[in-house]
């Protein structure tokens, strides 16, 4: 399957933004992609980096206006396209949510971020209510989607970091695991700090797909954005990428470029890898119960 995933840079621009990154999901699809991945919020400007009640008002319902103009362009280009939005759920209930739209344009799946930071530059806790450990109709948060190009394991960011996420998707059948993403550099810090973060967050979802035997899909966002506080902001670091069920780069983009990464992914390699790594066969699941408990004392 040819997948793509668009790193792009944004601005004040909400208009300007979508359809910035329309454009780039019809490049991707005129290279031949069938799966399109956006990078986190790629509507807007990352907001978070501050805390403003006046910002709530950039929230939309699901479905709604992104959803249409997303779900129209997956039908007229006939691919999935996986977005990333600011949902108002209801009035004082919002959520960071990532949209999977069907070939014929109709909405796939939802998945709302589960792991919500609260770190200097990333108050994400200020908007986001994390996403339904388990749903109104029982099943959880941690649920792949169904589309016609295979079961989407959705995550979002900072979910990027925990295992457990990774895990329960491909315990649930996920063929692919994709992260829209946005993060980057405190420019206050020194190369090599910069450098390590840049290889943890690379390192760790690589893990995930060498645990768990399936591709990574990473989609981030690039460019500076300046805190509305005015007090510095963001370099985001980009480094998209696509990488298989042995962790190994399929492809990867630069840190400070907008880019579509089109790739041939061969999702029956899952396969092979989990026969001659046989990590789900071996698990305790016998012993794992304190995985469940906040702390071991």
């Amino acid at each position: 399957m040819r997948i793509a995933i668009v790193q792009q840079s944004n601005g004040n621009d909400l208009e300007a933004n979508l359809n910035r990154s329309l454009d780039l999901v019809r490049q991707a699809a005129a290279e031949g992609a069938e799966l399109v991945l956006l990078q986190e919020l790629h509507r807007s400007l990352y907001f978070c980096q501050t805390e403003d009640t006046s910002v709530f008002d950039l929230a939309e319902p699901i479905p709604g206006p992104s959803t249409e103009r997303l779900g129209a362009l997956a039908r007229e280009l006939n691919i999935v396209i996986v977005g990333s939005l600011f949902e108002k759920r209801a009035a004082g209930l919002y959520h960071n949510t990532a949209v999977v739209l069907e070939r014929d344009g109709t909405l796939a799946g939802i998945y709302r971020k589960m792991h919500i930071p609260d770190d200097p530059g990333f108050y994400e806790k200020f908007y986001f209510t994390p996403g339904d450990a388990t749903f109104n109709d029982g099943h959880s948060g941690f649920t792949p989607i169904q589309t016609s190009v295979g079961k989407l394991g959705v995550l979002v960011c900072w979910d990027q970091w925990y295992p457990e996420a990774a895990r329960l998707m491909a315990l649930s059948g996920a063929e692919l695991l994709l992260y829209p993403t946005a993060i980057g550099w405190d420019r206050n810090d020194d190369d090599a700090e910069q450098q390590r973060q840049l290889d943890a967050w690379i390192t760790v979802q690589r893990a995930h797909g060498v645990a768990n035997g399936l591709p990574v899909l990473v989609a981030n966002r690039t460019g500076f954005e300046t805190s509305p506080h005015g007090d510095d902001g963001i370099q985001f670091w980009g480094n998209s990428f696509v990488c298989g069920p042995q962790g190994e780069f399929l492809a990867r983009a630069g840190s400070d470029e907008e880019t579509v990464l089109v790739v041939d992914v061969d999702t029956r390699r899952s396969e092979a890898v989990r026969r001659i790594w046989p990590y789900l066969r071996d698990r305790r699941v016998d012993a794992y119960g304190d995985l469940s408990k906040r702390y071991r004392d």
